[in-house]
Order: C-alpha cells, then sequence, then structure tokens
C-alpha cells in the first residue's frame, strides 16, 4: 500500500511538473515570438521619425556581449536595422564608444552607420570637450536642414558639461535639434532623451528640467517631437508631466526593452511624443524584426510618421 502511495504521487508530482513546463514553454513562446505589425513603406510627403537606444561600446575589455569585440557581430545588425527604419530622423541613446572619461572622437557606432549610409549625417553632435555627442540625431540631408542644436544636463548645474545627475551618478543629458523641412520650409524640434533606469528621484528631477524647456519653446510657438528612452511606462508620472505641457505620446504596443534576447516582460518605455504642429499618420510601429543572426541592441527602435501639412 505505502509503495502504491508513493507512486500515485510521483505520477501527480510528474504530472503536476509537465503540465508547468507546458505552460512555462506557452508563455516563453508567447513573449519570444510576439513579434508584432511590420513596419509598412512611408507614405509620400510624411516625415519618419525614430527612436532607438543602441546600447554603449565598451572599448579594450574583453569579448563580452557589449565590448567592442562584439560590436563586430552586432554592426551588420545596426545598420540593416537602421535602413529597414527608411526613416527621416532617428534619435539615438548610447551611442557611445566608452573606454573611461567623456572623450568621444572615436565613435565606433555612430562612425559606422555614416559611413554605410551616406545619405545622412548627424546632428546633436560637435567637440566632445564642448558637446556631448553620444545621443545623436540621424537625418535625411535631402529632406532636413540643420537650424539650431544645443544640450542641457539633468544635473543642479544643466549648463555644466559632463555634470553628474542629482544624485551624483553618471552624466546624463538631453540633446535636441532645429530642423528645417525643406519640403515645406517649416521648422521642428527634436528633443531627445534618456532618463535614469535606477532612480525615480532622477527622473522626476529631470523630467522638471525638460518640461522647464519645453514650456520655454511652446511659449515661443515651436513645434517640438521628444523622442527617447524614458525609462517609463505609459500612465508613469514622468509621461503626466511631459503631457502637461502639451505633448501628446503615441501608444507604444507591447515591449521596447527586450533584454537583447527577444523576450517582451514589460511595457513599452521607449517613447515619441508630439505638438499639435506635428500631425501623427497611424499608431507607432515597434520594429521587432531580427534581421541578423543577432539583435542590433536590447531595445527595439520605435517609428512613426507624421505630416505637418
Amino acid at each position: 500500500m505505502v509503495s502504491m502511495r508513493r507512486a500515485l504521487r510521483r505520477g501527480m508530482l510528474a504530472s503536476a511538473l509537465l503540465v508547468g513546463l507546458a505552460a512555462l514553454w506557452l508563455g516563453v513562446s508567447h513573449v519570444l515570438l510576439s513579434r508584432g505589425p511590420v513596419l509598412g513603406p512611408k507614405p509620400a510627403g510624411a516625415l519618419r521619425i525614430a527612436t532607438h537606444n543602441i546600447h554603449y561600446i565598451v572599448v579594450g575589455r574583453g569579448a563580452g556581449r557589449w565590448s567592442d569585440r562584439a560590436w563586430d557581430r552586432r554592426k551588420q545588425a545596426a545598420d540593416a536595422t537602421f535602413k529597414a527604419l527608411d526613416a527621416d530622423i532617428v534619435a539615438f541613446q548610447e551611442m557611445e564608444s566608452f573606454s573611461g572619461g567623456n572623450d568621444d572622437h572615436n565613435n565606433l557606432a555612430r562612425q559606422w552607420l555614416l559611413a554605410q549610409n551616406p545619405d545622412y549625417a548627424a546632428a546633436a553632435i560637435g567637440d566632445w570637450r564642448a558637446f556631448p555627442s553620444t545621443q545623436p540625431v540621424f537625418y535625411r540631408r535631402a529632406r532636413l536642414a540643420v537650424v539650431d542644436q544645443g544640450w542641457f544636463f539633468f544635473s543642479d548645474t544643466p549648463d555644466q558639461i559632463y555634470s553628474r545627475t542629482f544624485d551624483g551618478s553618471y552624466p546624463a543629458f538631453a540633446s535636441w535639434v532645429a530642423f528645417r523641412d525643406r519640403r515645406n520650409d517649416t521648422e521642428l524640434r527634436v528633443l531627445n532623451v534618456h532618463l535614469d533606469y535606477a532612480s525615480a528621484e532622477n527622473r522626476r528631477k529631470s523630467t522638471a528640467l525638460i518640461v522647464e524647456k519645453l514650456n520655454q519653446w511652446r511659449a515661443e510657438g515651436r513645434a517640438v517631437v521628444l523622442v527617447g528612452d524614458l525609462n517609463a511606462r505609459a500612465g508613469s508620472s514622468v509621461l503626466a508631466s511631459l503631457a502637461q505641457t502639451g505633448l501628446s505620446f503615441l501608444p507604444v504596443a507591447g515591449a521596447t526593452y527586450h533584454l537583447d534576447r527577444g523576450l517582451h516582460l514589460f511595457g513599452a518605455i521607449d517613447h515619441i511624443g508630439h505638438t499639435p504642429e506635428i500631425t501623427p499618420l497611424a499608431a507607432p510601429v515597434v520594429f521587432r524584426q531580427k534581421l541578423t543572426a543577432v539583435w542590433p541592441s536590447d531595445h527595439y527602435p520605435v517609428v512613426a510618421d507624421f505630416t505637418s501639412d
């Protein structure tokens, strides 16, 4: 009788284990295989805007996932993804080749993508000693011309380059570019941001600085698109504060951060917001296609088409 009970318990445990494994597989299959809508052709005359956290490169420190050695594998994926977006504007975050300090003269990702895509140029860059250049905004030269550009740090001293954040952590900043659209001679400001992933207090204070800048531009009648990695989901206090300036955030469906594994564990943290002067033509697309054997980054690009006519 005892041996029979033991056998029954073992059978029940084995069945429960099989059910659990099946449920786990179904869940993993869902988060791995749910890729979302495919990006379609850009509508005639539309201005296509994208944001992409490309992940920094660590130079000369081994062969880890984000090392310069790994970049040799990732760079083809980065270029294939960039080309597939067919965007007029792509705002990048973490486009940095980090070897210690702030020296940015050898930016592997920026140099590679510009060399492979001669129809584009990079704005929000300059001499790294005077202009932080790790959040560039790529633009299609035939469509857009740069009117102005600038930056401010998420710091108690926002005009001091490379000043540390409010809690003393690594420097973080916003870059911005004013473009003239050659098609209709309108001006658009693109504000490219990357907020702290760990500190809610840093995000709150950084958002207050962004709001101050947006309110200034809105008072001047500027058309603005805010893009970037906000490390905040829809419904958060970050997006709510930014929306009070007149920004409308596009509804980004599903995950934009995927852990470099194609895993979709929580909602979008990469966003596109716009003022009323520029009108979205459709819902944004999270570009989840894996075009080579590796992902270009641990974030997906977010893409949207606009018109200002």
